[in-house]
């Protein structure tokens, strides 16, 4: 019979000390007014997942600052003070329920679909992203070609990102997740069809991780030691679910490496599969590899709805928490699921549609 003890195990992360090691992934879920304010709805939704038993939520993705930074129609923000007051609610709730919560920081760039601020997008260089912009999120068509950033840009993207980290210490959340993956706009500047920059911006991966970097510091420089702060990672983007970084495991020693010596701490990487070789030609999880080469904490996240499969990345050590996304949509109460031995429900597809929005049941009370 396996061991599930290591999924209940305490931990600090940073200033933060999670009960479990069962944290809620992040997912996009458009249900905040069209102001970007968060809403009683979504108070519910979150601390749903606290009631059932997961010892760290992250939220999904908040845009930071009113310019580019906006990725989706009724997408939460806290660029603003009244979108950070409409977030006290949320982490009120899920503090009562006995959790604690990080906001996942998101400059969509040029991944952007739905944008109340400006009708245009940025990104490193004026490539559109693949694919086509997603119906269930209320996207249509082909991304558009986005604008070059320039560096002045980019240093608004910086103070913004600096000061929707300090307002979401206003707000009381426990700590912040730096969104670095996925295809939003610090996962563009790491991908080397989007980034075609020729400047020290661009070409090598020391270069092309080095904006994320740069705001890694600026914000954990900003909150102090009293707020955790990380960030996410991935190979795969939402526009192209195949991508892999060219340069194998020694991209990933550089990127994972210069992202560690920032003073963050932790690394949470998503792939398809947490526990498949990160590259065709190394054994490595990307996970592992960022707890190899980070030297902090790391929450992986990927197809770990199965326990036995979850519990296996923390036994080996290549993660120290584990993150789920459709698994806790299907299970909110999962951690107190697997404890007890008792049965998981299937995903109910309607999750998805006709929007990837919260629905009324998923307010109720899960336990």
């Amino acid at each position: 019979m396996t061991d599930y003890s290591p999924l209940w195990s305490p931990i600090r992360i940073g200033s933060t000390e999670l009960d479990n090691r069962v944290a809620l992934a992040p997912m996009t879920r458009i249900s905040a007014t069209q102001d970007g304010l968060a809403t009683e709805r979504m108070a519910s939704y979150y601390q749903g997942f606290a009631r059932g038993g997961f010892g760290l939520l992250i939220t999904e993705g908040i845009h930071p600052d009113t310019a580019h930074s906006q990725g989706y129609h009724f997408q939460p923000g806290i660029a603003t003070e009244e979108q950070a007051r409409s977030w006290a609610a949320v982490v009120d709730g899920v503090h009562a329920a006995g959790a604690k919560i990080f906001a996942q920081l998101m400059h969509a760039g040029a991944q952007s679909q739905g944008n109340r601020y400006v009708t245009s997008s940025v990104g490193p260089s004026a490539v559109a992203p693949k694919g086509e912009q997603l119906g269930f999120y209320r996207g249509e068509g082909p991304y558009p070609v986005p604008s070059e950033i320039t560096e002045a840009q980019m240093e608004e993207v910086r103070d913004g990102f600096v000061s929707a980290a300090l307002r979401a210490q206003q707000a009381g959340f426990d700590g912040v997740e730096i969104h670095g993956a996925n295809g939003y706009l610090l996962d563009q500047f790491l991908t080397d069809y989007l980034n075609q920059r020729e400047d020290h911006y661009g070409g090598s991966a020391e270069n092309r991780v080095r904006f994320a970097a740069e705001i890694c510091r600026d914000v954990r420089e900003a909150v102090g030691p009293d707020m955790t702060v990380g960030i996410r990672i991935s190979q795969a983007k939402v526009s192209d679910n195949d991508h892999k970084w060219a340069g194998g495991v020694a991209e990933a020693e550089v990127i994972f490496s210069t992202l560690g010596a920032t003073g963050i701490d932790f690394v949470h990487t998503t792939e398809y599969r947490a526990t498949e070789p990160a590259f065709e030609d190394a054994d490595e999880t990307l996970a592992a590899l960022a707890k190899k080469y980070s030297g902090v904490p790391v929450i992986a996240n990927g197809k770990l709805d199965d326990p036995e499969t979850a519990v296996s990345m923390l036994a080996d050590g290549s993660a120290d928490v584990v993150a789920l996304g459709k698994g806790a949509l299907a299970n909110r109460n999962w951690p107190h699921l697997v404890r007890n031995n008792l049965e998981f429900g299937e995903l109910d597809a309607s999750v998805f549609a006709p929007y990837a929005d919260v629905k009324d049941w998923e307010v109720e009370d899960p336990a």
